[in-house]
């Protein structure tokens, strides 16, 4: 680690460095707001293209596809923990992988109350602050597994979209994945230069970026979590080919790598409460210009939604059984 890099760590934490926290006065009246937006996405969607038939399908879909697409879904935020604890290490944050697991549980039950993914990093960035008495590093690390996470994601959609020539998809959709995913690579290829800029940008510039020099220091780690994040990526598209299958949609698995990462950074954005009418409409678009019927991706969207608010219901369970994160600062 560079002294640069040292430094720019401590003077975050120095400086208490500032965590994005949702803020109460107007939380409520917020969730409404995006509650109503979805569901009025929704029920436009639905009413659009055929309310019967979409009814139909979600009660299609077998019981036994759904139980085993959310037991997917948990598997994935374990998977999710143990990248962010790999990250987090790198800083050396020590703290063990069931507090990481705790958190990634509670910040999901949080992103499926609040709108887009910011609340759940600032709760997960507070938590293992609070936990190792180290809230600049915390937020460091959270930033991180965010961009890897992010990086994963688009080396899996850019992939997908290659492979998926033959389907006829529009360039329109498939160059600014692979796009996005060259530029990754080759910022990652480059390390020694990226860190070679940020040392010789201006000290306040260089103090807050100041943690990339650190992960870029150590490649062989890095390169695991982004390897992770293609993991969870793909896992994730699995889950949501089960909901497919069982709802009798024949799709090859494929094209739900490509489709479902660009979904999924659409259905992040705070629009609505956990993506809801924002991911059907993503659905609609991504898996109809692959020849998908518009009713079964409107289906499969809902379906998911559905998902992935039972998967974070473990969430709850953790929040009130982990210790608080005011708590942690008091041991």
């Amino acid at each position: 680690m560079t002294l640069k890099s040292n430094e720019s760590i401590a003077g975050n934490q120095s400086t208490g460095a500032q965590v994005p926290v949702p803020s109460n006065r107007h939380s409520y009246r917020n969730f409404a707001l995006r509650a109503i937006v979805g569901i009025a996405i929704v029920t436009f969607l639905v009413w659009r293209y055929d309310a019967r038939s979409i009814l139909s399908l979600l009660g299609r879909e077998q019981p036994s596809y759904f139980a085993a697409a959310v037991g997917v879904y948990l598997s994935t935020l374990v998977l999710s923990a143990y990248r962010w604890r790999l990250l987090a290490a790198i800083l050396r944050l020590d703290a063990p992988f069931t507090d990481f697991l705790a958190f990634r549980f509670i910040a999901t039950f949080a992103n499926s109350l609040i709108p887009g993914v910011a609340g759940g990093d600032a709760i997960r960035a507070i938590y293992l602050g609070r936990r190792t008495s180290r809230l600049g590093e915390a937020v460091a690390s959270v930033l991180a597994d965010r961009i890897v996470g992010l990086i994963g994601l688009f080396w899996l959609a850019a992939g997908a979209a290659i492979l998926l020539k033959e389907r006829g998809l529009p360039p329109v959709l498939t160059t600014v994945p692979i796009l996005t995913g060259f530029i990754a690579l080759a910022l990652f290829v480059a390390s020694p230069l990226v860190i070679r800029f940020v040392q010789v940008m201006p000290s306040r510039l260089s103090r807050y970026a100041g943690f990339i020099v650190t992960y870029l220091e150590h490649r062989s780690a890095l390169l695991a979590t982004l390897a992770l994040s293609v993991i969870v990526q793909s896992v994730l598209a699995v889950c949501q080919y089960l909901l497919a299958l069982g709802i009798g949609i024949d799709a090859p698995v494929m094209l739900f790598m490509f489709c479902v990462p660009i979904a999924g950074v659409f259905a992040s954005l705070p629009l609505t409460i956990n993506g809801l009418g924002v991911r059907e409409g993503a659905y609609l678009l991504l898996f109809g210009m692959a020849g998908v019927d518009r009713t079964n991706a409107i289906a499969l969207g809902l379906l998911w939604f559905v998902c992935t608010t039972i998967g974070a219901l473990p969430g709850a369970l953790a929040f009130v059984t982990v210790p608080t994160a005011m708590s942690y600062s008091n041991d």
